[in-house]
């Protein structure tokens, strides 16, 4: 005998797997009896092949590959007698699928097994294809089992029929083969019999139209027959379960039902009365009667429109979130979700129940209970139903109060009728749980607040006492300060008072130590803080006799770690001190914002309107930065993009080619990916450059403060034009003489154009363009050193006796070329060539040497108040440049 191979028994095997201590040793047993197993398998070894494949099938349940001995089940099922078959079999299912090409091979098998004159051998096969079946066995053995639905003995057609149903589900079009021999068995007496031939009609009718019109017509009343008698049966103990007849069969019975009078009002009607009989009769004390009653109540619920009995079904479900066991309240809640859509009035009898399920002890209970009664919520019941989930917002628990605080915020900003009880549900909402609060919810709550006049006064008291009472809730402070930093002048005069309130005597003292103590609060996060700053900023100009208190408070923070406290410490102390002419502007209160947009864009209504040509003008986030705007390659050079919108239009923006520039496109480098998102305006007009001058963080299209981002005072950041197509003009917001001197708010300057050295290379100059109006002449330079970036001074000479005024020049380069324009000497060119306009400009050439430089350039300019432009293209640089 070989040595590996042993005869062990299989309770050996698994007394010994069971008593290893440790996975490696599990493993090493495993691995000593699959050697044997094969050692066994290569000697053809037909004693211990049973036993062998019964090891191969534990050996398989505990996760380790036994692919090796799937031939071995074939040859069991190969076998004559019972016993091998019975053990082939068993393998066959245990240890293949479906999709293993080995599967094959047993169809003959199969098919000579379907003919056995051994009834028993035929059960062994119906019971193998009902398990693995696939869509070939099943064409090829279909007929074999459609004659077994005639068999003699019950166990081979209850088999026969399961085997049916998985036929036709794999193969939909041998459904018309088994719907004379299904319905046949619908009249059966042996409820196992019964039972099978009900599933087969239920699998038919799912399948087939044709088959349920059949079944439908044939078969509706001798079901609601069987199913009268069954409920109506006396005690069998043959087929009791727990004082039930059979619940199994009623179940099937009714998913048959449900499925037959779904769109049929003739079907519907005639199980109508039975229905009611079950759903009257069963009693609700036991798991086995409640099972029964969930599915009538679904087959009630599916059914053609009787109203009458959905009002039991669901007052059945109401009986069902009074039950101690978990599973029926879920099941109970889940049905009801379904039924609010057929009868809502219905549901609506049992909102106190399901109220209590939200304060339930299972969490799965809790939630599903607040997704029902959100479902319930209208502008009857809203406030009432408002008030419950709010008062129980106090005592729930921290894991469940996130979504319980999301689902109160949608409710009253869905169903709020009057912005004064928006704002006092919110305002509780933010005291109880304002932590859990998301930013879009007291963002929205803040553009409620602004669009309010009537209730500045009010809301700015209302957060001023919450603020004492609820000072560690993080949103609710955001949002006090928020309306503090407005509206404090307000609070302090009582401006604004409404015959619910009682009066509050506020100081400007009092005012700022809000606000100071929200600042230095040690959970307050960075955005509050900054928040924090922002409100004393503008309570320096609201409240003049605490201006210096508020500078002491803020010039505390010049040295914060944190760089965006830094820089706010430092900028709002110099607005303080040194432009107080402007500051009451700058930090003028806020304008109503928009909601209409802002509730759009946040149900996802609108797209971004940054990224959308006739969306609105709204900007984005301070300190997010703006998506890269799309640039043309005027010269057209290795592109053929055609030109898309864009969000910029203009009469400054008129395309070099004669093509609004609104209408401008861009191919991207994919090798060099843009570094950020900078506004092709911004290009346009040479703000995107090293060298144009900075704008201040205060400096803006509107005199308010964004204060809903920490990022509040940041700049979005610019680039040049790295990879991309080159596009530049001076503008005449940059060729202003006084443009170079703005002073911004941090009594700094722009910087001036820098300076050049002595020591450049000079190369000819040349005329670049000439026409009977206008004279252009380039002079070029280069510092030593770098040959691929050459300076250029353009001079523009006015031929005509005409005096042009807004002049403005456009240039544009293709992509193996970078452009920097300065901005213009001047505006205004003079008549007859009795002066000049200069502008200097950089180009860097990356294909030095191998491509010469190449210009498309437009100049725009007025005559008398009249728009005039030309343009040309420049082709004769010199060829060392």
């Amino acid at each position: 005998m070989n040595p590996f191979s042993s005869p062990t028994r299989l309770r050996d095997m698994i007394r010994a797997i069971r008593a290893c201590k440790t996975a490696a040793e599990e493993r090493a047993v495993v691995r000593k009896e699959c050697a044997a197993i094969r050692a066994s398998i290569n000697e053809n070894d037909q004693d211990y092949m049973h036993r062998n494949l019964a090891k191969l099938m534990f050996i398989h349940m505990l996760g380790y590959p036994t692919h090796f001995g799937q031939m071995e089940c074939l040859k069991l099922i190969a076998s004559p007698g019972f016993p091998e078959k019975r053990m082939g079999y068993l393998g066959l299912m245990l240890l293949l699928d479906e999709r293993q090409e080995v599967l094959m091979l047993v169809t003959n098998s199969l098919k000579q097994d379907l003919n056995h004159t051994n009834q028993y051998i035929v059960g062994l096969a119906l019971c193998a294809l009902g398990n693995i079946c696939s869509a070939e066995m099943a064409r090829d053995l279909a007929p074999e089992v459609e004659r077994l639905l005639h068999f003699r003995d019950p166990n081979i057609r209850k088999k026969a029929a399961l085997c049916s149903a998985r036929i036709v589900r794999k193969v939909p079009d041998l459904a018309e083969n088994f719907v004379n021999p299904a319905t046949a068995l619908l009249r059966e007496k042996h409820h196992g019999v019964l039972i099978t031939g009900v599933q087969l009609c239920t699998e038919l009718c799912k399948i087939s139209s044709e088959a349920l019109e059949h079944v439908r017509k044939k078969c509706t009343e001798g079901l609601v027959r069987t199913l009268k008698d069954l409920a109506n049966s006396p005690y069998s103990p043959e087929y009791d379960v727990s004082g039930f007849t059979d619940p199994f069969l009623h179940i099937r019975l009714l998913r048959l039902l449900r499925v037959l009078g779904e769109g049929d009002a003739d079907a519907s009607d005639s199980m109508n009365d039975i229905l009611a009989q079950v759903a009257t009769k069963i009693e609700t004390n036991k798991i086995i009667g409640n099972a029964i009653l969930y599915e009538c109540v679904q087959t009630i619920m599916s059914v053609e429109d009787n109203g009458g009995l959905r009002v039991l079904a669901i007052n059945i479900l109401g009986r069902f979130l009074l039950h101690q066991d978990n599973n029926i309240r879920y099941v109970g809640l889940n049905m009801l979700m379904k039924a609010v859509t057929a009868d809502a009035q219905a549901v609506q009898r049992h909102r106190a129940t399901i109220l209590e399920r939200i304060k339930d002890s299972d969490a799965s209970i809790r939630k599903r209970a607040l997704e029902l009664v959100c479902i319930l919520v209208n502008e009857t019941n809203v406030k009432a139903l408002t008030k419950e989930l709010v008062d129980y917002l106090e005592v729930s628990d921290p894991d469940f109060r996130e979504d319980l605080t999301a689902k109160i915020c949608s409710i009253v900003s869905k169903f709020s009728a009057e912005k004064i009880w928006y704002i006092d549900q919110m305002l509780k909402v933010l005291s109880e749980a304002g932590n859990f609060v998301k930013d879009e919810i007291w963002h929205a709550l803040i553009v409620a607040i602004s669009n309010a006049s009537e209730l500045h006064g009010y809301t700015v008291r209302a957060l001023y006492k919450a603020f004492q009472m609820s000072a560690e809730q993080e949103t609710l402070v955001r949002v006090a300060v928020w309306c503090i930093g407005e509206y404090g002048d307000i609070l302090i005069n009582n401006v604004g008072m409404l015959d619910i309130e009682d009066p509050l005597t506020v100081t400007e003292s009092d005012v700022v130590d809000v606000v100071e103590i929200a600042l230095k609060r040690h959970a307050s996060d960075l955005t509050t803080k900054s928040m924090a700053l922002v409100a004393l900023l503008k309570l320096s100009a609201r409240l003049p006799s605490c201006s210096e208190r508020i500078r002491e408070i803020i010039v505390q923070y010049k040295g914060n770690l944190v760089l965006e406290l830094q820089q706010r410490s430092i900028e709002f102390n110099l607005i303080i001190a040194k432009h107080q002419n402007i500051r009451p502007t700058l930090v003028e209160r806020m304008p109503a914002l928009d909601e209409v947009t802002f509730i759009a864009r946040r149900a996802r209504s609108l797209p971004d309107a940054a990224l959308t040509p006739t969306g609105p003008s709204v900007g984005l986030p301070n300190g997010v930065a703006r998506p890269e705007a799309p640039i043309v390659d005027l010269l057209d050079i290795n592109s053929d993009d055609a030109p898309v919108p864009s969000s910029s239009g203009g009469d400054l923006l008129q395309d070099l080619l004669g093509v609004d520039l609104s209408l401008a496109s861009q191919k991207s480098d994919a090798s060099q990916p843009s570094k950020n998102g900078t506004d092709v305006l911004l290009d346009l007009l040479s703000i995107g450059s090293p060298s144009a001058p900075t704008e201040s963080p205060t400096q803006s299209n509107s005199s308010t403060i964004n204060i809903l981002s920490p990022k509040a005072s940041k700049k979005v950041p610019l680039s040049p034009l790295d990879d991309l197509s080159s596009l530049s003009l001076s503008s005449k917001a940059t060729s202003n003489a006084g443009a170079a001197t703005t002073m911004d708010l941090l009594d700094g300057f722009a910087p001036s154009p820098s300076t050049e050295e002595n020591n450049k290379l000079v190369y000819p100059s040349i005329t670049a363009f000439e026409s009977s109006s206008l004279r252009l002449v380039f002079n070029f330079s280069k510092q030593p050193g770098n040959p691929q970036t050459t300076n250029i001074q353009a001079t523009f000479r006015n031929l005509t006796s005409n005096v042009y005024t807004d002049f403005v020049f456009q240039a544009a380069v293709p992509k193996f070329l970078q452009l920097h324009l300065d901005p213009a000497s001047g505006n205004t060119l003079p008549a007859s060539g009795n002066g000049s306009i200069t502008q200097n400009m950089k180009v860097t050439n990356s294909l030095h040497g191998k491509k010469s430089l190449v210009m498309r350039i437009k100049i725009a300019y007025k005559i008398n108040g009249k728009d005039s432009h030309e343009e040309g293209q420049i082709n004769n640089f010199p060829r060392d440049l």
